[in-house]
């Protein structure tokens, strides 16, 4: 019966539990593919439209910068401002500056987000006027790395990523920067040096409509030095990890593309876009497990149906084990009890389904069936006695026709003295077959019966019949039951030597092996061949009234040690034709005690 349970748990575990899994199994790997499918291609696309955003930030900046190379009134100022000396000409040097910071104003005002703007003139700086000037440490500035850049350019525009404001003394924000040379108009003469300077809020504000928790971004610049990265945190080890990717996919020379990096130990996804304005790479990355975390609940979810199954099924297999597989293995366990004979078990269930009714319904049918064996045995011993007394009568009317027969053959014969001996042992026989009460008697008693049947008989045969004992040590105290040899020698005497014309003898032999008792009675008559033999055997178990009187002696003397003693007692038969038969008693030894 645990067997049955664990195939029906094995069967809700594969019938429900495992298809879940695969179906978990299949529908996260679709999903992660699918999404990340989608995630690529919806990626791509905000990165293009962000690096075209920044382009276009950048390029309004150029723009207003422009308007140095139209404005006359400031070409003029631009040119004359350095030659016009303070001492001569003071009113038209004030006239110059005021025209020159003006355009400074002007530029902060119509530009976002910018920070400062710095013309650089000859060898002074005209400042936005809403900067304090102190804050400023000029220097030789013509010497500095970004002047040199920016007036080798020759007029383009030069971008500067993330840095510190270059003259501003103690400055905590970092800046961008975008410088060009302003040429007088329609020459290649350089007049001054424009320096605007924009906070990264400009460039956090275009990147915040696509920056969420989950995704971040960086821009490098073309020599991919760092010029914003949305995640302050982000360590240098994971910079360079992705400048290495880039620095392969370079050698593909493709503008756009991505890749998988470990970024802060995570793996991720990065794609990027390459500016044609500015030449700066936008990269957007996003760990791997945040783009395929939709597919992961879905998983969690199926896992959780497939753990809740698993769940279900050992519940069941709880409750099946409790509510019905041990009372059921109880159930066995009693009724094979009862099955060995034990009817003293008490069926017991409080429970009124099933299980209560077949155990009363089981109760019921312990109890009919134990009377009904008493019943059976009573009637049993009442028809063994029966038969007991019936078969042990049968013996008596046989044997004495016999002896009467032969009596009337020597009465007619010779008639006195050997008569009257003959007679008197046929008392002394008829005496011993008187009651006494009892059932059994000594080996010894029995052969003394034996010993005046075998005189009777010499007296019929003369000396065509002899006898001899071969006793066993302590086989003559042995209990026996009453009137057991005699049938059997008289049949080796009437079935055995009788027939044969030459002399014969009977021979009783016992032998004791722990505790059985054999006592062997032997002929030397004609014997019987193997088909005589199988026949006689096969009778000793066929009911009484189906065996001829031929052996009836036989068959009641084994019926008799059967019905007393038990099945494994009784007798067996051995013959060999014309060369004698030998009967085998099998008894209990049991000792008469003093």
């Amino acid at each position: 019966m645990s067997r049955l349970n664990r195939q029906i748990f094995l069967i809700m575990i594969i019938t429900v539990t495992f298809p879940l899994l695969i179906i978990s199994a299949v529908l996260y790997f679709n999903s992660v593919h699918a999404l990340k499918t989608e995630y690529e291609s919806s990626s791509q696309l905000i990165l293009t439209n962000l690096s075209f955003n920044i382009d276009q930030y950048l390029q309004s900046i150029e723009k207003g910068t422009i308007t140095a190379l139209m404005d006359d009134e400031l070409q003029l100022a631009l040119e004359r401002w350095p030659n016009t000396s303070l001492e001569n000409e003071e009113e038209l040097r004030l006239r110059y500056e005021t025209e020159i910071e003006s355009f400074v104003g002007t530029i902060e005002v119509s530009i976002k987000n910018v920070d400062s703007v710095q013309i650089y003139v000859g060898d002074r700086v005209f400042y936005s006027a809403s900067f304090n000037r102190s804050d400023y440490n000029i220097g030789d500035f013509t010497q500095e790395e970004w002047y040199r850049r920016t007036i080798e350019a020759g007029g383009r525009v030069v971008l500067f990523g993330t840095h510190k404001p270059f003259h501003r003394v103690n400055a905590l924000d970092s800046v961008i920067s975008i410088a060009r040379v302003i040429n007088k108009a329609g020459t290649k003469k350089a007049l001054s040096v424009i320096l605007i300077d924009i906070r990264l809020d400009s460039l956090r504000e275009i990147l915040s409509k696509s920056e969420t928790t989950n995704r971040s971004f960086i821009i490098l610049d073309e020599q991919h030095e760092l010029i914003y990265a949305s995640d302050a945190a982000m360590d240098e080890q994971s910079i360079q990890a992705i400048t290495a990717k880039l620095a392969q996919q370079q050698l593909k020379a493709n503008d756009t593309g991505h890749f998988y990096v470990n970024i802060d130990q995570v793996k991720s996804y990065v794609n990027y876009v390459d500016s044609s304005y500015s030449g700066w790479k936008v990269i957007q990355y996003i760990p791997v497990n945040e783009m395929i975390k939709y597919a992961r609940n879905i998983q969690g979810t199926i896992f959780a149906l497939a753990l809740m199954s698993f769940i279900t099924a050992l519940l069941f297999f709880i409750i099946l084990h409790k509510r019905v597989t041990k009372p059921i293995i109880r159930l066995s366990q009693q009724v094979k009890q009862v099955g060995l004979g034990n009817f003293n078990i008490k069926l017991d269930s409080s429970r009124n389904d099933e299980f209560g009714v077949l155990h009363r319904g089981i109760s019921k049918m312990i109890t009919d069936l134990k009377q009904h064996i008493e019943r059976l045995s009573d009637a049993k011993v009442q028809q063994r006695m029966t038969q007991y007394g019936a078969l042990k009568s049968q013996i008596n009317p046989h044997f004495l026709a016999n002896t009467l027969e032969t009596i009337q053959m020597k009465v007619i014969i010779n008639g006195d003295r050997q008569t009257s001996e003959m007679v008197g042992k046929l008392g002394q026989l008829f005496r011993t077959f008187i009651p006494s009460g009892k059932d059994t008697q000594t080996l010894l008693d029995e052969l003394k019966q034996l010993r005046l049947y075998i005189q009777i008989q010499q007296f019929r045969f003369a000396d065509k019949i002899s006898y001899e004992e071969d006793l066993a040590v302590g086989s003559e105290q042995a209990v026996i039951l009453h009137f057991i040899l005699q049938p059997i020698v008289e049949n080796a005497i009437v079935h055995g030597l009788e027939p044969q014309l030459e002399p014969g003898q009977v021979t009783i032999r016992t032998l004791i092996t722990q505790k059985h008792l054999y006592i062997y009675v032997e002929d030397s008559g004609i014997g019987m061949d193997e088909a005589q033999l199988e026949q006689l055997r096969s009778r000793l178990d066929k009911p009484v009234d189906l065996i001829e009187e031929e052996h009836i002696g036989i068959k009641n003397v084994h019926d008799r040690i059967r019905y007393y003693y038990g099945e494994p007692y009784g007798i067996t038969i051995d013959s060999e034709k014309h060369k004698g038969t030998t009967i085998t008693i099998s008894l209990p030894y049991i000792v008469e005690e003093d």
